[in-house]
């Protein structure tokens, strides 16, 4: 094994294995909390606010979980038996385990974007005729960051679009912005610009923003009324949540600039992986923190380039074909990147190194 090789692990699955920061242990320590179920926890209430004010919202409402959340969005919305449109590839259509139909009762359309990007077209032809016979179009549902994209950002004007034909048609436009500040980091823009033309919002604490656990759901009030309703039959009406929330809060003061980082050391990535001959890196047009790596011209399969990978302390989530994913977060600095392109150009001009690995 090479020199280069050292005792180290890399963790690029996912930004979800961000660990929280001194600062949001401190002030999970510290808390103040009530009965959230009263609306009496004041850090809870704090948190709310917080994230209403800066997505440019009425209210939201602090949940346990991405996937809640976007549940608590498609039960507020629709209702049994009605239909809602999904991008193909989308994390609320494949990844969230049929909760749409399971939990929310719908019908689902599903139709392929362009780099995870629904067009107005498509919204136009969801629309149903009135028939007894057919589920009653309600919701159209988008993605920003695009996970399967390859972390996508959606810009302003693409999502203004959709949501023109959307309201045009008389639906409602949910955007699942799980990673929506890493859009709005990489375009440039206020995260307000990208939320003003939805119905709803929900966007994770628990990724590149390093909270330890947590998502918020944001709207109108009516909306958020209607959202806390459905929270309470999903069992997400919690207590003395505060101790949680305390983290969140710290999160949106502290975390949301420093994704820029994580989209350095992406592009950084990207640009060291390709210079390698045989070695494929994939970004959107519109890059974040992601980086899907191909191998297919090196004759290499998934397992074989996850497994050579792991024995040098680099881990990466697979990708359908050849391919997976490398995902740049706060525990990951520069040296990091370097090191993995070190690691893997000798894995491909070296194949004993490859080969030990399987």
């Amino acid at each position: 094994m090479s020199k280069t090789i050292i005792d180290r692990t890399i963790d690029l699955r996912s930004d979800t294995v961000t660990q929280p920061t001194e600062a949001m242990r401190e002030a999970m320590r510290h808390a103040e909390v009530g009965d959230d179920v009263k609306s009496e926890d004041p850090t809870v209430n704090h948190l709310q606010e917080l994230a209403a004010e800066i997505v440019g919202t009425e209210a939201a409402l602090f949940v346990a979980s991405g996937t809640m959340g976007n549940t608590c969005a498609l039960l507020a919305h629709a209702r049994h038996g009605e239909e809602v449109l999904f991008e193909a590839q989308s994390h609320m259509y494949n990844w969230e385990a049929g909760g749409y139909a399971v939990l929310a009762g719908l019908a689902a359309k599903a139709v392929a974007g362009e780099d995870g990007v629904m067009l107005p077209q498509q919204v136009a032809d969801f629309v149903r005729a009135e028939n007894p016979h057919l589920p009653r179009a309600r919701l159209v549902c988008i993605e920003n960051t695009h996970n399967m994209a390859g972390g996508h950002a959606l810009t302003p004007a693409e999502i203004e679009v959709v949501a023109a034909a959307t309201h045009e048609h008389g639906f409602k436009l949910h955007i699942d912005g799980a990673r929506i500040f890493n859009a709005a980091v990489a375009l440039g823009v206020d995260v307000k610009e990208l939320v003003r033309p939805a119905d709803s919002l929900m966007f994770c604490l628990s990724k590149g923003l390093s909270a330890p656990v947590g998502s918020l759901l944001c709207g109108s009030r009516a909306f958020i009324d209607e959202a806390y309703r459905a929270r309470k039959r999903l069992g997400g009406a919690l207590r003395q949540v505060g101790v949680i929330a305390a983290a969140g809060i710290v999160a949106l003061e502290n975390s949301i600039q420093r994704l820029a980082e994580d989209h350095d050391n992406a592009r950084r990535l990207h640009a060291g992986l390709n210079a390698i001959e045989g070695f494929r890196a994939e970004q959107p047009p519109r890059p974040t923190n992601f980086v899907i790596a191909n191998v297919t011209d090196l004759g290499w399969d998934q397992a074989h380039l996850l497994a050579a990978w792991h024995k040098c302390g680099i881990l990466a989530s697979p990708r359908p074909g050849a391919r997976a994913r490398l995902v740049t977060h706060r525990h990951i600095s520069r040296a990091d990147i370097d090191y993995v392109i070190e690691v893997t150009a000798e894995m491909v001009t070296q194949p004993a190194i490859a080969t030990a690995a399987t």
